[in-house]
């Protein structure tokens, strides 16, 4: 990495820290990186090193815990147009670094769900190190959690799980897409067809992102965000 960019990770970080980093700095410092530098320039900025191993408490269905790459970010961030009066779910959120990200780059108050304690207390470790107060991480099988996401207005799945899982936490979605929009942002995962959501942009790469619609009511247009 450039020593240029080593510097500006550590003004970010400073910043971060100290709740002094501008509105948009964050964005316009990555932009600054050369793309194939971006996933270890954001790991400087939040002081993390290697990849955790995962535990035990994996259930069977889930996939072990990868960081989605800071370019795949950026896009779910403006495809999904998510703002500060967002709130951020990320379904399988291992150490936080997903939600911590895009809390920064929008102000959204940021939610994990993890069923691993270790990358639980690493992600809970991260906020305190950033000094943020709007980044939680929730313990447990987000099957289960989902009264936790009842908050939540952008909901991120970076391939965690699928099948009857995924079909459990879809029936939550639903029904929390009946009461107000939602937006639904996929990464390396195919989605169960169902009537409710609809492609918010044409796909990018292998990032998908969905908007939840309701159904018309005669000589009306449908309602969405």
């Amino acid at each position: 990495m450039e020593v240029r960019d080593r510097e500006s990770a550590e003004l970010i970080r400073s910043q971060v820290s100290q709740r002094r980093l501008p509105r948009g700095a964050l964005r316009a410092a990555l932009l600054r990186v050369p793309p194939a530098a971006r996933d270890a320039w954001l790991d400087l900025v939040f002081e993390v090193d290697g990849l955790p191993d995962d535990g035990p408490e994996l259930p069977r269905g889930c996939v072990p815990y990868l960081p989605c790459a800071v370019e795949v970010l950026l896009r779910a961030v403006q495809a999904a147009q998510i703002d500060a009066d967002d709130v951020f779910v990320d379904v399988g959120s291992g150490t936080g670094r997903a939600a911590a990200a895009v809390h920064l780059l929008t102000g959204a108050e940021a939610i994990g769900l993890e069923v691993q304690p270790a990358l639980v207390e690493s992600a809970r470790a991260l906020a305190a190190r950033l000094n943020v107060e709007r980044v939680t991480t929730i313990l447990g099988d987000a099957a289960e959690l989902t009264g936790s996401m009842r908050a939540g207005s952008v909901f991120f799945f970076y391939c965690p799980f699928s099948g009857e899982r995924l079909a459990r936490v879809f029936a939550e979605l639903e029904a929390i897409a009946r009461q107000r929009p939602i937006r639904v942002c996929a990464v390396d995962l195919p989605l169960p067809q169902v009537p409710w959501l609809e492609l918010a942009a044409p796909p990018s790469g292998d990032l998908a992102v969905y908007r939840s619609v309701t159904p018309a009511s005669p000589g009306t247009a449908r309602s969405r965000r």
